[in-house]
Protein backbone atom coordinates (compact mmCIF):
# COMPACT_ATOMS: atom_id res chain seq x y z
CA UNK A 1 0.00 0.00 0.00
CA UNK A 2 1.14 3.60 -1.14
CA UNK A 3 2.07 6.32 2.05
CA UNK A 4 -0.75 7.92 3.12
CA UNK A 5 1.39 10.10 5.44
CA UNK A 6 2.68 11.98 2.25
CA UNK A 7 -0.60 14.34 1.49
CA UNK A 8 -2.37 14.06 -1.73
CA UNK A 9 -1.44 12.32 -4.89
CA UNK A 10 -3.07 14.20 -7.36
CA UNK A 11 -3.27 12.77 -10.74
CA UNK A 12 -5.01 15.23 -13.28
CA UNK A 13 -8.06 16.93 -11.99
CA UNK A 14 -8.48 14.29 -8.70
CA UNK A 15 -6.52 13.77 -5.72
CA UNK A 16 -5.97 10.11 -3.82
CA UNK A 17 -6.91 11.01 -0.09
CA UNK A 18 -6.90 9.05 2.57
CA UNK A 19 -10.30 7.50 4.04
CA UNK A 20 -11.84 4.82 6.30
CA UNK A 21 -14.17 2.59 4.07
CA UNK A 22 -16.56 0.44 5.87
CA UNK A 23 -18.17 -2.84 4.14
CA UNK A 24 -19.58 -6.48 5.59
CA UNK A 25 -15.94 -7.15 6.15
CA UNK A 26 -15.56 -4.17 8.60
CA UNK A 27 -13.31 -1.27 8.85
CA UNK A 28 -10.87 -0.78 6.48
CA UNK A 29 -8.18 2.26 6.15
CA UNK A 30 -7.76 3.13 2.44
CA UNK A 31 -7.72 5.56 -0.01
CA UNK A 32 -9.96 7.38 -2.53
CA UNK A 33 -9.84 9.74 -4.98
CA UNK A 34 -11.96 12.60 -5.23
CA UNK A 35 -12.45 15.63 -7.73
CA UNK A 36 -10.37 18.90 -7.15
CA UNK A 37 -11.88 21.89 -7.37
CA UNK A 38 -10.73 25.46 -7.86
CA UNK A 39 -11.93 29.02 -7.50
CA UNK A 40 -11.33 31.28 -10.87
CA UNK A 41 -11.16 34.97 -10.73
CA UNK A 42 -12.37 35.78 -14.26
CA UNK A 43 -11.35 39.42 -15.25
CA UNK A 44 -12.61 41.21 -18.23
CA UNK A 45 -11.28 44.21 -19.77
CA UNK A 46 -9.32 44.45 -16.54
CA UNK A 47 -12.30 44.47 -14.31
CA UNK A 48 -13.61 41.69 -11.89
CA UNK A 49 -16.80 39.64 -13.71
CA UNK A 50 -16.83 36.49 -11.54
CA UNK A 51 -15.24 33.65 -9.69
CA UNK A 52 -16.19 30.81 -10.94
CA UNK A 53 -15.93 27.61 -8.78
CA UNK A 54 -15.18 24.61 -10.72
CA UNK A 55 -12.75 21.98 -11.73
CA UNK A 56 -9.66 22.94 -13.52
CA UNK A 57 -9.92 21.44 -16.78
CA UNK A 58 -10.86 22.92 -20.19
CA UNK A 59 -11.10 26.37 -18.35
CA UNK A 60 -10.65 28.14 -21.38
CA UNK A 61 -13.90 26.79 -22.91
CA UNK A 62 -15.48 27.14 -19.82
CA UNK A 63 -14.40 30.99 -19.77
CA UNK A 64 -15.60 31.29 -23.33
CA UNK A 65 -18.75 29.37 -22.70
CA UNK A 66 -19.74 31.26 -19.93
CA UNK A 67 -18.94 34.88 -21.62
CA UNK A 68 -21.28 33.64 -24.78
CA UNK A 69 -23.86 31.98 -22.07
CA UNK A 70 -24.28 35.52 -20.41
CA UNK A 71 -24.60 37.57 -23.58
CA UNK A 72 -20.91 39.50 -22.84
CA UNK A 73 -20.19 37.98 -26.35
CA UNK A 74 -21.94 37.44 -29.30
CA UNK A 75 -19.15 35.15 -31.02
CA UNK A 76 -15.79 34.59 -30.97
CA UNK A 77 -14.48 37.44 -32.44
CA UNK A 78 -16.14 39.79 -30.20
CA UNK A 79 -12.71 38.66 -27.74
CA UNK A 80 -9.40 40.32 -28.40
CA UNK A 81 -7.03 38.36 -25.90
CA UNK A 82 -7.32 35.17 -23.50
CA UNK A 83 -4.79 34.40 -21.08
CA UNK A 84 -5.35 31.95 -18.24
CA UNK A 85 -3.37 30.53 -15.74
CA UNK A 86 -4.04 27.44 -14.00
CA UNK A 87 -1.39 28.45 -11.10
CA UNK A 88 -2.58 31.76 -10.55
CA UNK A 89 -6.27 30.58 -10.47
CA UNK A 90 -6.94 33.74 -12.95
CA UNK A 91 -8.55 34.38 -16.16
CA UNK A 92 -8.04 37.91 -18.14
CA UNK A 93 -10.08 38.41 -20.87
CA UNK A 94 -9.77 41.46 -23.67
CA UNK A 95 -12.78 42.26 -25.54
CA UNK A 96 -13.00 43.56 -28.77
CA UNK A 97 -14.72 46.83 -27.47
CA UNK A 98 -14.32 48.66 -24.05
CA UNK A 99 -17.72 50.02 -23.80
CA UNK A 100 -19.57 47.13 -22.43
CA UNK A 101 -21.19 47.82 -18.88
CA UNK A 102 -19.68 44.50 -16.33
CA UNK A 103 -21.84 43.87 -13.73
CA UNK A 104 -20.63 43.72 -10.03
CA UNK A 105 -18.35 41.16 -9.12
CA UNK A 106 -19.90 37.28 -7.89
CA UNK A 107 -19.09 34.12 -7.06
CA UNK A 108 -20.97 30.66 -9.07
CA UNK A 109 -20.88 27.82 -7.54
CA UNK A 110 -22.92 24.32 -9.29
CA UNK A 111 -26.14 26.50 -9.31
CA UNK A 112 -24.95 28.10 -12.22
CA UNK A 113 -25.91 31.53 -13.46
CA UNK A 114 -27.40 34.24 -10.65
CA UNK A 115 -28.23 36.47 -13.82
CA UNK A 116 -28.77 35.20 -17.07
CA UNK A 117 -29.19 37.95 -19.73
CA UNK A 118 -29.64 36.47 -22.90
CA UNK A 119 -33.15 36.07 -23.98
CA UNK A 120 -33.67 32.68 -24.88
CA UNK A 121 -35.43 31.62 -28.95
CA UNK A 122 -37.57 29.65 -29.34
CA UNK A 123 -35.77 26.03 -30.97
CA UNK A 124 -37.12 25.19 -34.64
CA UNK A 125 -35.08 22.16 -35.92
CA UNK A 126 -36.12 19.27 -38.44
CA UNK A 127 -33.67 16.78 -35.82
CA UNK A 128 -35.08 13.82 -35.02
CA UNK A 129 -33.71 10.86 -33.13
CA UNK A 130 -35.15 7.70 -31.64
CA UNK A 131 -35.25 6.14 -28.46
CA UNK A 132 -32.40 3.43 -28.91
CA UNK A 133 -29.93 6.22 -30.25
CA UNK A 134 -30.73 8.07 -26.83
CA UNK A 135 -30.00 4.94 -24.74
CA UNK A 136 -27.18 3.92 -26.33
CA UNK A 137 -25.29 7.65 -26.46
CA UNK A 138 -26.11 7.59 -22.96
CA UNK A 139 -24.62 4.39 -22.58
CA UNK A 140 -21.52 5.83 -24.46
CA UNK A 141 -21.33 8.73 -22.55
CA UNK A 142 -20.73 6.80 -19.54
CA UNK A 143 -17.96 4.84 -20.52
CA UNK A 144 -16.19 8.28 -21.42
CA UNK A 145 -16.59 9.92 -18.23
CA UNK A 146 -13.17 9.70 -17.07
CA UNK A 147 -12.96 11.76 -13.65
CA UNK A 148 -16.36 10.40 -12.63
CA UNK A 149 -14.97 6.51 -13.29
CA UNK A 150 -11.95 7.62 -11.01
CA UNK A 151 -13.04 9.87 -8.36
CA UNK A 152 -17.05 10.48 -8.45
CA UNK A 153 -18.17 14.09 -7.47
CA UNK A 154 -18.55 14.96 -10.69
CA UNK A 155 -21.46 16.06 -13.58
CA UNK A 156 -21.07 15.70 -17.12
CA UNK A 157 -22.35 16.74 -20.59
CA UNK A 158 -21.57 15.65 -23.83
CA UNK A 159 -23.00 17.57 -27.62
CA UNK A 160 -23.92 14.59 -30.25
CA UNK A 161 -25.58 13.91 -33.61
CA UNK A 162 -27.33 10.76 -33.25
CA UNK A 163 -24.14 8.54 -34.03
CA UNK A 164 -21.30 10.10 -31.67
CA UNK A 165 -19.98 12.38 -29.18
CA UNK A 166 -18.70 15.21 -30.32
CA UNK A 167 -18.07 17.36 -27.15
CA UNK A 168 -17.81 15.31 -23.61
CA UNK A 169 -16.86 17.77 -20.27
CA UNK A 170 -17.00 16.95 -17.36
CA UNK A 171 -17.10 19.47 -13.68
CA UNK A 172 -18.38 19.72 -10.50
CA UNK A 173 -21.02 22.37 -11.22
CA UNK A 174 -23.39 21.29 -13.85
CA UNK A 175 -23.86 24.62 -15.16
CA UNK A 176 -19.79 24.58 -15.83
CA UNK A 177 -20.25 21.51 -17.97
CA UNK A 178 -22.89 22.96 -20.67
CA UNK A 179 -20.60 26.35 -20.82
CA UNK A 180 -17.95 24.01 -21.20
CA UNK A 181 -19.78 21.98 -23.86
CA UNK A 182 -20.93 25.70 -25.82
CA UNK A 183 -17.24 27.39 -25.31
CA UNK A 184 -15.40 24.41 -27.08
CA UNK A 185 -17.95 24.49 -29.54
CA UNK A 186 -17.26 28.19 -30.17
CA UNK A 187 -13.75 27.64 -29.81
CA UNK A 188 -13.49 24.60 -32.62
CA UNK A 189 -16.46 26.02 -34.94
CA UNK A 190 -18.48 22.91 -33.80
CA UNK A 191 -22.15 23.61 -34.94
CA UNK A 192 -24.63 22.99 -32.25
CA UNK A 193 -27.92 23.42 -34.00
CA UNK A 194 -29.43 19.99 -34.88
CA UNK A 195 -27.96 18.16 -31.87
CA UNK A 196 -28.24 16.24 -29.20
CA UNK A 197 -27.49 17.66 -25.30
CA UNK A 198 -26.73 14.29 -22.89
CA UNK A 199 -26.65 15.20 -19.56
CA UNK A 200 -26.03 13.42 -16.23
CA UNK A 201 -27.19 15.51 -13.92
CA UNK A 202 -31.14 16.99 -13.25
CA UNK A 203 -32.32 19.73 -15.90
CA UNK A 204 -33.39 23.01 -14.29
CA UNK A 205 -34.80 26.01 -15.99
CA UNK A 206 -31.16 27.23 -16.27
CA UNK A 207 -29.89 24.57 -17.94
CA UNK A 208 -32.48 24.61 -20.55
CA UNK A 209 -31.56 28.29 -21.45
CA UNK A 210 -28.07 27.58 -21.98
CA UNK A 211 -29.47 24.71 -24.56
CA UNK A 212 -32.04 27.11 -26.56
CA UNK A 213 -28.88 29.41 -26.51
CA UNK A 214 -27.06 27.09 -28.35
CA UNK A 215 -30.25 25.82 -30.17
CA UNK A 216 -30.26 22.38 -29.68
CA UNK A 217 -33.57 20.73 -30.10
CA UNK A 218 -33.09 17.55 -27.56
CA UNK A 219 -31.94 17.53 -24.23
CA UNK A 220 -31.64 14.17 -22.53
CA UNK A 221 -30.62 13.45 -18.67
CA UNK A 222 -30.40 10.50 -16.07
CA UNK A 223 -32.42 12.16 -14.24
CA UNK A 224 -35.63 13.89 -13.79
CA UNK A 225 -36.34 17.35 -14.89
CA UNK A 226 -38.04 20.28 -12.76
CA UNK A 227 -41.01 21.64 -13.38
CA UNK A 228 -39.99 25.01 -14.59
CA UNK A 229 -37.46 23.00 -16.87
CA UNK A 230 -40.68 20.72 -18.57
CA UNK A 231 -42.56 23.86 -18.60
CA UNK A 232 -39.87 26.15 -20.24
CA UNK A 233 -39.04 23.33 -22.79
CA UNK A 234 -42.46 23.01 -23.98
CA UNK A 235 -42.62 26.83 -24.85
CA UNK A 236 -38.69 26.50 -26.16
CA UNK A 237 -39.64 23.94 -28.57
CA UNK A 238 -37.31 21.73 -26.90
CA UNK A 239 -37.80 17.92 -26.53
CA UNK A 240 -36.79 17.39 -22.79
CA UNK A 241 -35.75 13.27 -21.92
CA UNK A 242 -35.35 12.20 -18.86
CA UNK A 243 -34.66 9.14 -16.56
CA UNK A 244 -32.78 8.16 -19.44
CA UNK A 245 -31.41 4.66 -17.51
CA UNK A 246 -31.71 0.88 -17.58
CA UNK A 247 -33.11 0.28 -21.39
CA UNK A 248 -36.26 3.05 -19.72
CA UNK A 249 -36.37 6.79 -20.41
CA UNK A 250 -39.05 9.34 -20.02
CA UNK A 251 -40.46 11.94 -22.63
CA UNK A 252 -41.59 15.38 -21.36
CA UNK A 253 -41.50 17.41 -23.69
CA UNK A 254 -42.19 17.46 -27.89
CA UNK A 255 -42.20 13.82 -28.21
CA UNK A 256 -42.20 13.68 -31.86
CA UNK A 257 -38.80 14.82 -31.83
CA UNK A 258 -38.29 11.20 -30.91
CA UNK A 259 -40.58 9.32 -33.58
CA UNK A 260 -43.50 9.31 -31.30
CA UNK A 261 -46.57 11.32 -32.01
CA UNK A 262 -49.73 11.67 -30.06
CA UNK A 263 -53.36 12.43 -30.85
Amino acid sequence: MQNMSSGPETKGTAANIVCDRYSNKGWLRTSAYVPTEMELIVNVNRQPLVKILCTADKLNYLVVGYLYAEGIISNIEDIASMWISKEESLAEVNLSRDDYELPTLRTLGCSGSLVFQTQALKVDSDFVVTPAEVLSLMKHLQKNMDLYQLSGGVHTSALSDNKNLLVVAEDIGRHNTLNKVQGECLLREIPTTDRLLLITGRISSEMLLKAAKMQVPIVASRRAPTKDAVTLARDLGIALVGQVRDEKLSVFTHPERLGHFTG
